[in-house]
Formats: structure tokens, C-alpha cells, sequence
């Protein structure tokens, strides 16, 4: 059935398919959501229709950063309750949400048939959206892997830290040797400046480069800005908050350049009829 599907989807036209992005980093607190949330509003004000998936099933925490009220989260979903249109909330400037949950040990613990059904619940998606950005959890679990296996692009987010070096490498390693995934985007986050953010880049790529069969893609420097911390307390965007802003004009400039990755015309495998339950329900809606 899915092979018969994609190949029909492989008749549509460009413009129809969806473009999915894993937001990663191997380590906790490099500033992954803020990149997720923030490139997601900078797109919504581009006129797209953009998705937020909040993939940290155990930690979830997108809903709180933007002081969203949320009554139902993916393990509604999964339990059968109710769709996953209908744990959708709407966030700034129209993106959806699709909400984890918090402090729950057994949504960090699904078995593989679970997981796949929260994969399939979007065969059901109504919404119509152009972007589906994929926040996912810290570390590299099976969950971890398997969002990032799924999209189309993976950006991993770094910062000037040893450990964020060291786990970035990790999870691109286990991408590249375990699923044949050979090319990453990197975003510096929270660096001094474009020269601090292009040195660390190339501390990233002569690693990778020395013991790796991977093409890197430095997409992004973010500087370091007290505002970010203004926002986060405020609960909204710094995008919108402090529109101009260093961090706010280095992720505009990231929203524009990720609408601009080519989306390929048919899945290359993996996991990825996750795309194609998207692109299949979205053209379903029309």
C-alpha cells in the first residue's frame, strides 16, 4: 500500500509537498526550541503555514514557552481519544502546535508499534500546513533517531561547549554509520559572533570529516542575546517581542534560507512515509 501511494505522489506537483525539518542537537540546553519555535513564527510571517511537533514526549515544553493552555497532547492520541487534529492549539501568528507531554516516563518509552502509530496518526492530519517543523528531545534515543530519520532536512543545533561538540558528533555518527543519513545542517546558537559561530562549525567538521562519510552545512549563526532570556520570561517569541534583535534577524535570515531547500519529489526510504501520510492528507484536503 505504501509503495502504490508513493508512487502516485510522485506524479504531484512540486508545490504540494510538505517540508519537514528535524530540529536536533544531541545535548540539552543548546537553545534547540528556541531555533524550532522562533524559525517557525519567522516562516508563519512569511505567509506559510507552518507546524510545530513537539517530539520531547517525556519533557515537553513548547506549549509552555509560548503560555499556550493545553487540554489534550499526543498521549490522547496514542491512547485513541481523539485525533491528532484535535490536540492541535494555535500559537502566534497562526503555526500549529501539536503538543507532547510532561513528566510522563511511559511516552519515553514506546514500544516500536507505538511509535509508528503516533507516525501514522498523520495520515489523518486535516490541517493544511507548508511546513512541519520536528522538535525533538535531547540525547539520541530511538525517538530521537527515528524523527530525524523521517524529514527531509536535520538541523543540528550547537553551541561553544565541549559536550555540545561531543554529542552533536554522536548523534550525527549514529545517522550517518546506523541509517545512511549523510547530510546535516548546523546551526551555531548563541555564539559571540559570525567568527565564533564558523570556528566552531569547523571544530564540528574536522571531526566529522576525519571519521565520517558526511557533507556539513553551516545554515546559521545565532548570537547570543540578552533578549532571548526577555522573551522566554515573557513567554513569546523573541521575534516578536524584540523583532530586531541580532537573534531575531540571524533566525529570520535562517526562516527565509530553510523555505528555499529543495523538497524532493519522492521519499528516499526510512521512515519517510511519515511525508507521505502528510503530503497525502494535505492534498486529501483540497
Amino acid at each position: 500500500m505504501i509503495e502504490d501511494q508513493a508512487s502516485s505522489l510522485r506524479k504531484m506537483n512540486q508545490s504540494r509537498l510538505i517540508k519537514v525539518i528535524a530540529v536536533t542537537g544531541g545535548k540539552g540546553g543548546v537553545g534547540k526550541t528556541n531555533v524550532t519555535l522562533n524559525t517557525a513564527i519567522a516562516m508563519a510571517k512569511q505567509g506559510k503555514k507552518v507546524m510545530v511537533l513537539d517530539a520531547d514526549l517525556g519533557l515537553a515544553n513548547v506549549d509552555v514557552m509560548l503560555g499556550l493552555r493545553v487540554e489534550k497532547n499526543l498521549s490522547h492520541v496514542l491512547s485513541g481519544e481523539c485525533t491528532l487534529d484535535e490536540v492541535l492549539v494555535t500559537g502566534p501568528h497562526g503555526i500549529k502546535i501539536a503538543p507532547a507531554t510532561s513528566g510522563t516516563q511511559s511516552m519515553t518509552e514506546l514500544s516500536p508499534t507505538q511509535h509508528a502509530g503516533l507516525i501514522r496518526a498523520f495520515s489523518e492530519l486535516r490541517s493544511q500546513i507548508d511546513v512541519l517543523i520536528v522538535d525533538t528531545a535531547a540525547g539520541i534515543s530511538d525517538m530521537v533517531l527515528s524523527f530525524s530519520r523521517a524529514s527531509q532536512d536535520i538541523l543540528v543545533v550547537v553551541c561553544d561547549e565541549p559536550t555540545s561538540l561531543t554529542d552533536a558528533y554522536a548523534l550525527i555518527k549514529i545517522l550517518n554509520r546506523d541509517h545512511g543519513i549523510f547530510r546535516f545542517k548546523i546551526v551555531a546558537n548563541m555564539v559571540r559572533d559570525v567568527r565564533e559561530g564558523q570556528e566552531l562549525f569547523c571544530k564540528l567538521s574536522k571531526v566529522t570529516g576525519r571519521f565520517l562519510d558526511v557533507a556539513l552545512e553551516l545554515v546559521a549563526t545565532i548570537p547570543f542575546d540578552e533578549n532571548i532570556r526577555r522573551a522566554v520570561r515573557k513567554q513569546t517569541a523573541i521575534v516578536d517581542a524584540f523583532p530586531s534583535s541580532p537573534a531575531s534577524v540571524a533566525i529570520g535570515q535562517l526562516a527565509t534560507k530553510a523555505l528555499t531547500w529543495p523538497i524532493p519529489s519522492q521519499p528516499g526510504g526510512h521512515l519517510e512515509f511519515f511525508v507521505e501520510q502528510l503530503i497525502a492528507s494535505k492534498v486529501a484536503g483540497r
